[in-house]
């Protein structure tokens, strides 16, 4: 008996462990703050690179390479193109435009920078935000706000893809 618990022990182990492995999660991280000084709202958007990779080859039937010398040249142009689809912003009931600004990458992440001009003191922000959601259906879009000191947090998913907060 003692030889089968043995045996079945690293078995049991191994199945156990490796299931954790197989999970992947599927997560967005977006950072909006206000300037003040420059009077703009900036968003900072990490995605993992093989997940929104996996997006644009799917949309745009196109290879990119991303964070690799093999990058094709009209990347930049992809992605905004498809950040202003799966995402939209209003600010105090105006939609705004985001504008692209560029991208960098950090291990295994792609960081995106956009932003967008905003003059009048800003009492509420919406924010529809689908990016990935038609890949996996289990992505999770998690959205910071930091509006003149105030920070807040939604929490959007293929099923809610939209949220707003009062400041």
């Amino acid at each position: 008996m003692r030889k089968y618990f043995q045996f079945l022990l690293p078995v049991f182990l191994f199945v156990v462990l490796s299931s954790f492995a197989l999970h992947k999660f599927y997560v967005g991280v977006y950072q909006i703050n206000y300037s003040d000084k420059k009077k703009e709202v900036q968003v900072t958007a990490r995605l993992f690179i093989d997940d929104i990779e996996k997006a644009l080859q799917t949309k745009y039937k196109k290879k990119l390479y991303l964070a690799t010398p093999k990058e094709i040249a009209e990347t930049n142009e992809l992605l905004k193109s498809y950040l202003s689809e799966k995402m939209e912003l209003t600010v105090n009931g105006k939609s705004k435009n985001l504008k692209f600004l560029g991208k960098e990458t950090e291990d295994n992440v792609l960081i995106c920078y956009l932003t967008t001009p905003v003059s009048e003191k800003i009492k509420s922000m919406a924010i529809n935000n689908s990016v990935l959601t038609e890949i996996y259906p289990e992505q999770q879009n998690i959205i910071h706000f930091n509006i003149y000191g105030n920070k807040k947090s939604l929490l959007l998913t293929d099923s809610e893809t939209n949220g707003e907060v009062q400041f």
